[in-house]
């Protein structure tokens, strides 16, 4: 065949369903006039509409932006926080104070503060637990006395 023109309307003819298995077999694009016109109209659509980006947009969380760390920065902070709550200065050299910071300095991702709901929990289930504890301890050394001895 000389001319492929003749060749490309021959297969559109007489054997398109065999052409197009071999095109999708050998991932190749069909050049079947039918098929060049389908997929211009396609592209022509596909161009009409305005794209949208819903697709490619996704929410970032919410967090604060944790500021690197300095003296002067933990400071003012500190300030701040006896200041707006009216605690004492002593506070800041309180062991359980300075415990918190050491455990809060070790935190790769910045540190959650539980709300005043979670803080109360929180305390209630503390405060259970020692009664506990104190109820066991004595308990035995009620035991303990009955049988005349010192706890």
């Amino acid at each position: 065949v000389n001319d492929t023109s003749t060749c490309r309307r021959h297969l559109a003819y007489l054997h398109v369903p065999a052409y197009r298995t071999w095109c999708k077999k050998n991932n190749f694009t069909s050049m079947l006039p039918k098929d060049v016109k389908d997929r211009k109209n396609a592209a022509a659509i596909a161009n009409a509409e305005q794209g949208s980006l819903d697709n490619h947009l996704h929410e970032i969380n919410s967090t604060e932006r944790v500021l690197p760390y300095s003296d002067k920065l933990f400071r003012e902070a500190a300030i701040e926080w006896l200041a707006s709550t009216n605690q004492p200065i002593q506070a800041v050299d309180h062991p359980s104070f300075k415990k918190m910071i050491n455990i809060a300095s070790r935190a790769t991702m910045g540190v959650i503060v539980p709300n005043r709901k979670t803080t109360r929990c929180e305390i209630l289930t503390m405060f259970k637990q020692q009664m506990t504890k104190l109820r066991e301890r004595l308990n035995v050394c009620f035991v303990h006395w009955l049988n005349i001895s010192v706890c």
